[in-house]
């Protein structure tokens, strides 16, 4: 279209040249046309009818050649020749001829030959409303500051519609707005110019954008508008706080949560943008500083995490003011409050606190006595600081709990014996109802102390002492000992010799109170007395005292202190010699007599052997080393001599043996006279044998007495001794012919040897019957007894006593 426009431009030019030149030629002939044609005609459209108007007969148009000058508006335009009309060649578009100009006109020049006339034509392109207003851009972006005071314009782009007059913009309209309106300004001639005017002040925060649309029309008819879009960007000024989401934060955390776990998030938002909107956080200062030990907080994304310990016990809650900025100038600030509760972990173990405690305590005490306050404390809260405690193991204590939580009294649940158990350890379990449950251990003594509950006690009662004769006054003969289960003072023993029988034992024992050894004040004799009986007080210093005796039983051993007293033969005079008559025929083995003896002494001492010291001939008589009696070896012959002396020594078995003789005539006689003198020997024995029979029945009689007692005592021995003794008893092996027959037995390290008669060793035994005598050949082995303690002398004699064998 520009093209076209310029070609016609140059068109015009040509025809304009070329009529001047004509016109310096020919004749000046002129007319003047006026039309009026609106544009948009389509072609064909008649225009007006030129012939007509300037005079010219149409029939003489061929040959005058009516024409318009080439280069002008003709190409717009067509002149028929043959009738001079004027019409439209090609649509006419008025805003691309007369761009800008209030009125448009074209115009044409004809020429006409014979004779040459040049007339004008002009034609006025009138407008018509094709064109709707329009603006260069589809959208303005116009930028105002929220700070923007109201009043304030803002220039629009204006409208322009390329048709003219009444067809061109006339006027604007704005969409609806609060805070905008449109007003106009002159432009110099030019119109009004568009102006958006601020009415109510601007906040970004509530809008940031304001979207408008103007819309600019015409006055053509139809009215044809165009619109463009305005959009309004608030620009942001830090004209607002950061806001927190919440005003208060209130969160919870367990104690013990690891460092660099995650608490809570604070957010807060600025309804400004930019720099205006970036908010950092802070914890404001001044706070207490277990705040800041104990988290940090990142101030970029506000998020809160554990820094350090979180212990409940130290601190349940943190509370703490957050501050968050934002990056405006000048920065302005917001705050909010934080609360941070601790949540209880079972972490910590009941602590056991004696208060009050005795540590020693009377064993006569009262059962529900109490000995100790113990308060349990737990550092944790709720059922986790809960406790329950108990004792541990099999104490006679018991804990009950106080009137006061976590308080227990230690009270005696049972009676106490301290010579049971003096020392107690007592354990105390505490343990809480947390989850899983936390226990700890105490334990402390608790010592018993002594009460005088027990009387002193002897190893066993009565208590036998078996004492040598011939004693030497003065010395220690026994001790006693007796034991107090209780301690110190009450366990002080002083002891006292107390009445025995009917006998006034204080005028011949003596006792020390203190260590309980027993003194003899005179020398005992077997013969006169064999035994007696005494009772020892034991009597301990407590308050009040407590005694208990115990009964001794002495019995006095005998000694070797008494020589053989010859019974037969006894002469007149009372000296040991007799005669004996034998009748001249007797055989061998015929017994002359029997020599009888006795010894006061028992056992060892009182055991007597008979040998031969003095013999006139050896053959004829031979004397039995055991019985005494005295046989012939052989018949006597017409050489023997008529009366043969005997010597016979008697002597007993003791350690230094004692001895006596005894003198013995044996006469040869014929029958008759021997039968003679045996009548009146017979005579003379029966006296010396009631003598005899008197001391035999007082001796029988003692014996027993002494034997029921040895069996008595035996059997109460026996009862008493320990499970795992025990006795090896051996047969003798070294049988050396006697009469006499041994048994060896061993009691732990020692070793007792039990010898006897072999035919009689279950017979009674009579003082002076010999065959009934014990003898123990191994003199060795007898041992003094004059300084052993009870319980030896005691247990030697029980275990070298048989049935038979005499104890006193």
């Amino acid at each position: 279209m520009e093209g076209g426009r310029q070609r016609r431009k140059w068109q015009t030019y040509s025809m304009s040249l070329c009529v001047s030149l004509l016109m310096c030629f020919t004749e000046r002939v002129s007319a003047q046309i006026r039309y009026s044609t609106p544009e948009e005609l389509k072609s064909g459209s008649v225009v007006g009818n030129i012939a007509k108007d300037l005079g010219f007969d149409v029939s003489t148009l061929l040959d005058r050649r009516l024409r318009l000058v080439s280069g002008s508006n003709d190409a717009l335009f067509y002149l028929n020749p043959n009738n001079g009309v004027l019409s439209i060649n090609e649509k006419i578009d008025r805003e691309e001829i007369c761009d800008g100009t209030s009125s448009c006109s074209m115009n044409l020049k004809l020429i006409v030959d014979k004779p040459v006339e040049i007339h004008y034509v002009e034609v006025e392109i009138t407008d018509v409303n094709d064109h709707s207003p329009s603006f260069n851009d589809k959208e303005q972006l116009i930028e105002i500051s929220e700070s923007t005071m109201p009043g304030e314009e803002f220039q629009l782009q204006p409208a322009r519609d390329p048709d003219s007059g009444v067809n061109t913009v006339r006027f604007y309209k704005l969409s609806q707005s609060d805070h905008f309106e449109l007003v106009f300004r002159e432009n110099g001639g030019e119109g009004q110019m568009p102006m958006l005017k601020l009415r109510k002040s601007l906040d970004r925060e509530q809008q940031k954008k304001h979207n408008l649309m103007l819309t600019a029309m015409d006055g053509g008819t139809p009215t044809r508008s165009g619109s463009i879009n305005i959009s309004v960007i608030v620009l942001d000024e830090n004209d607002n706080r950061p806001k927190f989401s919440q005003e208060l934060y209130s969160v919870t955390i367990e104690e013990n949560a690891q460092v660099g776990a995650l608490v809570f998030r604070v957010n807060a938002t600025d309804l400004d943008e930019g720099s205006n909107g970036n908010i950092t956080f802070s914890f404001v200062k001044n706070l207490d500083k277990k705040v800041y030990n104990t988290f940090e907080l990142d101030r970029n994304t506000g998020n809160v995490t554990v820094k350090g310990d979180v212990d409940f016990e130290t601190t349940d809650s943190f509370r703490a003011i957050i501050m968050a900025s934002d990056k405006g100038q000048p920065p302005k600030t917001s705050t909010c409050r934080v609360v941070i509760k601790v949540t209880d972990v079972n972490d910590n173990q009941p602590e056991i606190d004696i208060t009050s405690l005795s540590d020693v305590v009377a064993e006569n005490s009262k059962i529900g006595t109490i000995i100790s306050i113990i308060s349990v404390t737990d550092k944790d809260a709720g059922v986790n600081g809960k406790v329950v405690c108990s004792t541990l193991g099999n104490v006679p204590f018991e804990l009950k709990p106080s009137f006061k939580e976590n308080m227990y009294s230690l009270v005696i649940s049972e009676r106490l014996d301290r010579e049971r158990i003096s020392h107690y350890e007592i354990t105390i379990r505490a343990t809480d109802l947390g989850h899983p449950p936390l226990s700890s251990i105490k334990t402390f003594g608790v010592q018993i102390s002594d009460v005088n509950d027990n009387s002193p006690e002897f190893p066993q009662n009565p208590l036998e002492l078996y004492l040598l004769e011939n004693n030497t006054p003065g010395a220690s003969i026994f001790s006693v000992s007796a034991s107090d289960k209780d301690e110190n003072e009450n366990a002080a023993i002083t002891y006292q010799i107390i009445k025995g029988g009917e006998q006034n034992i204080a005028s011949f024992l003596n006792i020390n109170s203190e260590t309980g050894v027993i003194h003899a004040l005179k020398s005992f004799d077997y013969e006169v007395a064999k035994t007696f009986q005494f009772h020892v007080l034991a009597t301990d210093s407590g308050t009040p005292s407590l005694s208990s005796n115990v009964t001794v039983n002495v019995f006095i051993l005998d000694q070797n202190d008494n020589v053989p007293v010859i019974l037969y033969p006894v002469s007149a005079n009372g000296s040991a010699e007799g005669v004996e008559e034998i009748p001249h025929n007797v055989n061998a083995g015929h017994l002359v007599t029997k020599v009888r003896a006795y010894d006061p002494d028992i056992g060892y001492n009182g055991w007597l052997l008979f040998s031969l010291q003095q013999v006139s001939d050896h053959s004829v008589f031979g004397l039995d080393r055991y019985t005494g009696q005295i046989r012939t070896l052989r018949p006597f012959t017409e050489t023997d001599e008529a009366e043969h002396k005997l010597v016979i020594l008697v002597k007993d078995n003791g350690n230094v043996s004692l001895s006596a003789t005894a003198t013995l005539i044996l006469k040869l006689v014929e029958p008759k006279e021997a039968f003679a003198a045996s009548d009146v020997k017979n005579a003379v024995n029966v006296v010396e044998e009631n003598n005899l029979t008197f001391y035999l029945i007082v001796t029988l009689g003692s014996v027993s007495f002494l034997f029921i007692i040895s069996i008595i005592v035996l059997i109460v021995m026996q009862c008493s001794k320990s499970t795992n003794y025990s006795s090896k008893y051996l047969q003798d092996t070294n049988y050396d012919g006697t009469l006499c027959h041994s048994i060896q037995y061993r009691s732990g390290d020692k070793r007792y040897m039990l010898v006897g008669p072999r035919m009689s060793i279950g017979s009674t035994i009579v003082p002076g019957s010999n065959g009934n005598t014990l003898v123990v050949p191994d003199r060795r082995k007898r041992a003094s007894v004059e300084n052993m303690s009870t319980s030896a002398i005691s247990k030697k004699l029980v275990e070298t006593w048989e049935p038979g064998m005499p104890l006193s």
